[in-house]
């Protein structure tokens, strides 16, 4: 027994007439009568009662049609999902990525993943620094979107965007625009800075801002989260240097002051992964 027999004794219990049936089936009448004859075989019982003038359903083959018509659904739907998942375009995708970003890019990248790949499930989390080739070498994400340079055998990397640093002040904050910071004024500041792991670019492109003033903050709090600064700062507790891609968030009672300094952001991912739907979502983010 095979499916294409039980999809010529479904046709033939709809049509109950062997010439039609064929003929929809694209099959001689003869091939279609030795189809059915070797699937009664088979199962040991009749499925159709026939004389010349009639064709009808045995109550075996009534049973057998009812639950066969449900199970040949169900198959046909596991046979294209598995299809889908070998072109890619079903099962999940798990992307990193940092904080800074959630309300400026990653809209748009996750807008056109789901536009293309609607059945494709997307799970989104953040990684610390650290963490990342971890992540990414035991396959716990697919895709890490960071602000530092890769430095990891196996990965691949390439960057997809650029944005500036940016200061985070309170609103009625001194400070209106950049030509108002100077080693003078911010000395008497005090910050609220992302924690900088050792070995970080990110961390490196902060120095150089404080480097270029000459000065060494005062630094008294640090986070993991730029959501967590930014409603410190809010609080009153200091002012923050973040990307200004945070601006897209909605930060009331904060303003942002955009520094000349570049921040880049860069896409990873296995070099040596060739699944389907991680290969789909990097020409859609990468094009």
């Amino acid at each position: 027994m095979d499916l294409q027999q039980i999809r010529y004794f479904l046709a033939l219990a709809k049509e109950l007439h062997y010439w039609n049936t064929a003929g929809k089936m694209n099959i001689t009448q003869s091939a279609l009568t030795r189809q059915i004859q070797s699937l009664e075989n088979e199962l040991g019982l009749l499925l159709f009662e026939r004389n010349k003038r009639n064709v009808k359903l045995t109550p075996a083959g009534r049973f057998l049609k009812n639950k066969w018509e449900v199970e040949l659904n169900e198959i046909e739907y596991i046979h294209q999902f598995a299809k889908q998942i070998h072109l890619g375009e079903s099962g999940m995708i798990k992307i990193a990525h940092p904080d800074s970003i959630s309300a400026s890019i990653m809209p748009d990248i996750l807008a056109n993943i789901s536009e293309e790949y609607p059945k494709l499930q997307i799970k989104l989390v953040q990684v610390l620094y650290e963490n990342q080739q971890e992540f990414l070498t035991n396959y716990k994400i697919d895709l890490a979107i960071t602000r530092d340079i890769n430095n990891m055998p196996g990965i691949k990397s390439k960057k997809i965007y650029t944005d500036h640093l940016a200061l985070v002040i309170p609103e009625n904050h001194p400070y209106q625009t950049i030509d108002d910071l100077t080693r003078e004024t911010l000395e008497q500041q005090k910050f609220i800075l992302p924690t900088i792991d050792e070995g970080s670019s990110y961390g490196h492109i902060i120095q150089q801002l404080f480097s270029s003033y000459d000065f060494v903050p005062d630094v008294y709090l640090h986070s993991e989260f730029g959501s967590t600064i930014i409603a410190l700062v809010r609080k009153g507790l200091g002012i923050a240097v973040l990307p200004d891609s945070y601006s897209y968030h909605e930060s009331p009672a904060l303003r942002f002051i955009k520094l000349p300094i570049k921040t880049d952001l860069y896409l990873n991912w296995r070099a040596d992964d060739h699944n389907p739907i991680l290969s789909n979502v990097l020409k859609l983010i990468l094009k």
